[in-house]
């Protein structure tokens, strides 16, 4: 399966067009797991809350097994520690994703960063620079942070 995901999502970096619907979903899957996943490796931390926030997230967003799941955050990690930039992953999600599921994705990522309950100023400075890729507006952004700070309980 990691081969899988990994294959379909070079394929639609470099621009193959004749993708079945699932082959599209397997490539978002595994863009929404990376900026997931970066958010809980910027702030340089293995910290087992952020990998746990990060697999509750995808458990809520996707259907897929456990043995799916941890497949997809292992080529997730991989994939984030070997990226060059955010550019791929968010024109995807950009071209499937609705504005309230960007969102949402936004939403997801702060409550990576604030599953130990401080927020590293990378983290900050990753998730300000994702939520501008996927078009969030401000207040957008600014609603989905305060949202995941307050399910933390730390407002």
């Amino acid at each position: 399966m990691l081969t899988t995901f990994k294959n379909l999502f070079d394929a639609m970096i470099q621009g193959h067009d004749q993708q079945s619907r699932d082959e599209v979903n397997h490539v978002l899957h595994l863009a929404y797991a990376v900026l997931l996943a970066e958010v809980m490796r910027v702030d340089a931390k293995d910290d087992p809350v952020e990998r746990a926030a990060v697999i509750e997230a995808l458990r809520k967003q996707f259907a897929l097994a456990d043995a799916e799941l941890a497949q997809l955050v292992a080529l997730a990690e991989q994939t984030a520690g070997s990226a060059n930039d955010y550019y791929h992953f968010t024109s995807s999600l950009n071209e499937h994703f609705t504005q309230p599921q960007k969102v949402h994705l936004v939403e997801q990522m702060w409550q990576v960063a604030y599953a130990d309950k401080r927020l590293d100023e990378n983290q900050n400075y990753l998730i300000s620079k994702i939520a501008g890729l996927l078009y969030v507006t401000h207040d957008e952004y600014i609603g989905a942070k305060m949202r995941a700070k307050e399910a933390a309980g730390l407002l």
